[in-house]
């Protein structure tokens, strides 16, 4: 039996992308598969995967260094044929693991160098010496392993233009998980909001729309905020009382959140890490037969308006969010319509079930290569 150990210095032991799809799915393909990860929360056995804690980061400088050489070597330990770990800062552990003679593929769930250059806490010029330098390391390490998967076309054809090989398994919905039995069976007046909360996803003009809205629309706000102040700050505006704050949702509560809401919002801001981006909220609301409300990035326009799904908005105007979320407040025929669109879509063509056969493709072709 082929082993294959997954690796993460940064995500959560039961991430959707890495446990619930990759994982689970190697695991039902055959695989003897190993997650290691750096939560604190004790080793672990779920569902044919065996789960290597090592120990959660004190701090920052802690996850970046401490956490990687622990992830490192418990990787060592574990033995394992191929090897896919899913933070940049574990690049330095693939090619020392290549070096060692092991299969390793680099899982890109982000344009890293790209979302340097939207962080404003650095000075410009420093954001884009760093994201040159990072761009420059990315490349060099990449050319040295055995593959890289992409979590977009976008991201995959930078590697691609590079010579690096390089395909796309995006993080489209498991069909089913999200799917009530009867989609519209007793929906309220109510919109949703699922996933980290930041200004910069644009939880300020969302709120700022529900004070707008017409339809006496009431947001279902699911997710953690990502800084205090953004928290503080929105809740001493009156349309705040129009939110119900749901704080983190399991899957579970997820599906009943979306059973019940008659449109999902992703007004993320249009920022370079996101203007390329396809967000797997986005997916998600179109899986469980919601039409979504979404930024009008090309991308995302040709998703929502191809499949003719949602309404495509500018996401800094407060007013466009509202119009779109009263027209489908107040149109629940359209609204309707819309979702079974989505559905049908994300049924025939954005689902797991596409996505999970390139990934055994590959990871078939690694094991023979050995």
């Amino acid at each position: 039996m082929v082993s294959v150990a997954h690796l993460t210095s940064a995500h959560p032991r039961f991430d959707t992308r890495i446990f619930v799809k990759q994982c689970r799915s190697l695991a039902a393909a055959g695989y003897r598969v190993s997650l290691v990860v750096a939560d604190g929360e004790g080793d672990a056995e779920r569902e044919g995967v065996s789960i290597y804690d090592v120990g959660k980061p004190k701090d920052r400088v802690d996850r970046m260094l401490g956490a990687t050489r622990r992830v490192l070597k418990q990787a060592l330990k574990i033995d394992a044929d191929i090897y896919q770990f899913h933070d940049p800062e574990l690049l330095p552990a693939g090619l020392a693991l290549k070096r060692k003679g092991k299969r390793v593929i680099f899982d890109s769930h982000e344009d890293v160098p790209v979302q340097i250059l939207s962080k404003p806490y650095l000075h410009p010029l420093l954001r884009r010496s760093i994201s040159g330098s990072m761009s420059a390391f990315e490349s060099l390490a990449c050319r040295r392993l055995d593959s890289v998967i992409a979590a977009t076309p976008v991201i995959r054809d930078k590697f691609v233009a590079k010579g690096i090989e390089t395909i796309d398994v995006n993080n489209f919905p498991i069909l089913g998980e999200l799917q009530g039995e009867s989609p519209w069976a007793g929906k309220q007046r109510e919109v949703c909001y699922i996933g980290g909360i930041s200004a910069i996803r644009g939880i300020k003009e969302v709120v700022a729309a529900m004070g707008l809205s017409r339809s006496g629309a009431r947001l279902n706000l699911g997710g953690k905020f990502e800084a205090s102040a953004t928290k503080a700050e929105l809740e001493k505006l009156p349309a705040w009382q129009k939110v119900n704050e749901l704080g983190f949702l399991s899957r579970s509560e997820v599906k009943a959140v979306l059973g019940r809401s008659m449109a999902g919002i992703v007004t993320l801001h249009p920022t370079r890490a996101y203007l390329d981006s396809l967000p797997v909220k986005m997916f998600e609301y179109m899986s469980a037969g919601l039409p979504v409300i979404a930024s009008d990035f090309p991308p995302w326009r040709e998703v929502v308006r191809g499949n003719d799904c949602g309404v495509c908005v500018d996401p800094l105007d407060p007013q466009a969010i509202a119009d779109a979320i009263d027209q489908l407040v107040e149109k629940p025929d359209l609204a309707r319509r819309m979702g079974e669109n989505g559905r049908r879509a994300v049924q025939e063509r954005y689902n797991w079930n596409v996505e999970e056969k390139k990934l055994l493709a590959l990871y078939a072709a690694l094991s023979s290569a050995g």
